[in-house]
């Protein structure tokens, strides 16, 4: 008998489309815009129109290829998708320069690639022919069984196989990461709001934000009256989400949602990362890590030590219950040793039914009000 509900947050309760559409704009960004690597070929814009947005999400993810292999492989969080669409880029652009440059190419590639390194290389790149091929990336990656985080690592292999310099700066630990996942808060808060997310003014100033623009899975009416039903049925209610904190609190509170979670279970992006500053030794804690999900089991009272003490699988696997979209949830739930519901309103939608199905999900949903069928 269930006694805890743990959902994911995007394709489960929100929409994924605005969390993608910001994706395909960071990496837009930071290769077409002066203020980053700054190729010909595309005027960028801070504040684009709807058309532009579509066009740059087709293109970047290739209608979605780049995304929906991303995700099968394990990889969930919008930051990782960001850090490795463009880096892959990145490197193709390197390796080109790397032609005429072998030096200053060679130290790039060895060291840590900060704001100021992305300026150097812009240096380098200014005048040269270059093609971006957004569309190579998932051949280029299908040569690797790498999944997990673990497909980040893929990327120095593939400097090594292009250049012949050996390196791992390509990691979830790098400068560069730091450097996409902030582009990237721009682009989602906002001018408005990123302060409060990373400390700082945005770099780019002009972003509208799609905080506003969230779409819930099924009419927030409806979901409240499942979630208040599984509430009276005596369960908890948490949340583990690659969202940051206000991305996840702002809109599941204005769509009077927030309420039926107990607020020291709510485990967000902001938690995971906190943990991976106190204890680096332990990263990468995101999905399909079980940390924030463990932590929302647990409770936010509980200390780090705790979670990572805690035996896996854990002897009640029975009583918890994981609601997700994605093959990172499957796979986070799996690794607790707890229960698996699968909700069809992902990236892939209907789709996913026969991945959940082949990796035997134990339940699977049209989406979260079937949840109620369990019982």
């Amino acid at each position: 008998m269930f006694r805890t509900i743990l959902f994911d947050v995007d394709g489960v309760l929100l929409s994924e489309e605005r969390y993608f559409d910001a994706s395909a704009l960071t990496v837009w960004e930071m290769l077409y815009s002066p203020n980053y690597v700054g190729l010909q070929g595309e005027t960028f814009e801070p504040a684009p129109v709807e058309d532009i947005i579509r066009r740059v999400r087709d293109e970047v993810f290739d209608t979605d290829r780049v995304l929906n292999f991303i995700k099968t492989r394990g990889i969930n969080a919008n930051w990782d998708m960001v850090y490795l669409a463009f880096s892959y880029q990145l490197v193709r652009l390197l390796s080109q320069l790397h032609k005429k440059h072998p030096e200053e190419v060679k130290n790039i590639l060895t060291n840590q690639i900060n704001r100021d390194v992305v300026n150097k290389i812009r240096e380098l790149a200014s005048g040269e022919p270059f093609e971006v091929e957004y569309a190579a990336f998932v051949p280029d990656f299908e040569k690797s069984t790498a999944q997990k985080q673990a497909i980040l690592l893929y990327l120095n292999e593939i400097v090594k196989d292009r250049t012949g310099i050996e390196t791992d700066i390509f990691s979830r630990s790098s400068e560069l990461w730091d450097l996409c996942q902030e582009t990237f808060q721009e682009w989602y808060l906002g001018d408005r709001l990123i302060q409060d997310s990373i400390g700082r003014e945005a770099f780019q100033k002009g972003k509208r934000g799609f905080l506003n623009d969230e779409i819930p899975i099924v009419e927030p009416a409806k979901m409240a009256e499942v979630l208040k039903a599984l509430k009276d049925k005596g369960l908890t209610l948490g949340i583990g989400t690659g969202r940051p904190t206000i991305e996840t609190v702002e809109p599941l509170k204005a769509m009077g949602l927030l309420e039926y979670f107990e607020i020291n279970r709510v485990v967000s992006a902001s938690d995971v990362l906190d943990a991976e500053k106190r204890y680096p030794e332990k990263a990468p804690l995101a999905k399909p890590q079980p940390y924030c999900y463990i932590k929302g089991l647990l409770g936010k009272e509980s200390s780090d030590d705790e979670v990572f003490g805690l035996s896996l699988p854990i002897e009640n696997g029975d009583e918890v219950l994981v609601v997700g979209d994605s093959v990172a949830d499957y796979m986070a739930a799996r690794s607790i040793g707890c229960r698996f519901a699968a909700t069809l309103t992902g990236l892939t939608g209907q789709e996913a039914r026969g991945k959940f199905e082949e990796l035997k999900a134990d339940y699977i949903l049209n989406d979260m009000t079937e949840i109620l069928t369990i019982f």
